[in-house]
């Protein structure tokens, strides 16, 4: 079965080992080919998602939320992204997956469960919990280039419990992999992620669509934390980690480790060097968009609080440099 060829090699690899497969979450501005090189420099999940992608824009560069860079895979990273797609109209998607394809990725993502409010004004993300027949009609769609096609969610709109009812209308799509952020739209990440739920989630799975392979993000911040998390709920396939990152780089390690700080700005030193050279290809993102990452790089708990902070009224890439040359300096 076509679906079912990317993520069946992976899935069976992880439980050869014993453990749930990891992967990294898709995130806006952050899931781009610089970071995925240096988290996968750090300590690599199985799988990386790419930044969203507005699905019209990949075969029409004059859409308002065009593609830019977010389909560049460097020569260096180990294998291309799932691309994770966004939209609600069914002809982009069969054009843009089969473009995909053409350009030689494996599989897509259908982003169901963003609440970003520009995203759903423009009816793509949560808004297709509201809209159950975009969804099946998205899926159907991606499902004609060949390519594996998996959906991102999350477990209702406004209420949690609409899970009851929207799950076993993904899970009866049939697609490879459903990924489930536990917690709904509304509430954002403001609340803990329902944990509750899993067994429930696997119930439905087992019942409706046993080939799908089922995944959960939300609060699980540590690789621990999953291998934990799947031992609890028998069944659960795959653990996704999105801000974990931002906490520890090097989040996917099988067996934490202490890192330096002189580790840490390492990496940094590497992400500036392939922002620059990503930034020889494509006008975007721009240096401001780099500030985010600061913080996971320049530790309060390792004494780099001041250094942050003189790196966050930097300039440009080489100002960072000086900087961190001086700290350098100083402090050794």
């Amino acid at each position: 079965m076509t679906e079912t060829l990317f993520w069946t090699p992976i899935a069976t690899r992880a439980r050869q080992a014993g453990r749930p497969f990891f992967t990294m979450a898709p995130m806006e501005a952050v899931s781009n080919t610089v970071f995925r090189q240096v988290v996968a420099h750090a300590s690599a999940p199985d799988v990386f998602f790419s930044e969203f992608v507005y699905a019209k824009s990949i075969t029409n560069p004059a859409t308002k939320f065009p593609v830019h860079g977010r389909l560049y895979v460097a020569p260096a990273e180990r294998q291309k992204p799932v691309v994770q797609l966004w939209g609600n109209e069914a002809a982009d998607f069969e054009t843009g997956a089969a473009a995909l394809r053409d350009q030689g990725f494996s599989a897509v993502d259908i982003n169901m469960g963003c609440p970003d409010g520009t995203v759903i004004k423009n009816h793509g993300g949560s808004d297709l919990i509201r809209n159950p027949q975009w969804a099946a009609d998205v899926i159907a769609a991606a499902k004609t280039s060949g390519l594996t096609v998996s959906a991102k969610t999350r477990l209702g709109y406004s209420k949690l419990a609409e899970y009851q009812s929207w799950i076993p209308t993904l899970l009866e799509q049939h697609v490879a992999l459903l990924t489930v952020h536990l917690r709904t739209k509304q509430e954002m990440s403001k609340v803990p992620a329902h944990l509750e739920v899993i067994d429930d989630l696997i119930r439905m799975r087992d019942a409706i669509a046993p080939e799908t392979l089922l995944q959960i993000n939300g609060d699980i911040a540590t690789y621990q934390d999953g291998l934990e998390l799947a031992k609890q709920h028998p069944g659960l396939d795959g653990v996704m980690i999105g801000r974990g990152v931002f906490a520890n780089p090097f989040v996917f390690e099988a067996q934490p480790q202490a890192h330096s700080l002189d580790e840490l700005l390492g990496l940094l030193k590497m992400q500036l060097d392939l922002f620059d050279d990503f930034a020889t290809r494509y006008d975007v993102p721009r240096f401001p968009s780099l500030k985010r990452f600061f913080k996971i790089y320049a530790r309060p708990e390792l004494g780099a609080t001041a250094l942050r902070n003189r790196m966050m009224d930097a300039k440009s890439t080489d100002d960072v440099r000086k900087i961190i040359a001086e700290f350098m300096t100083t402090e050794h």
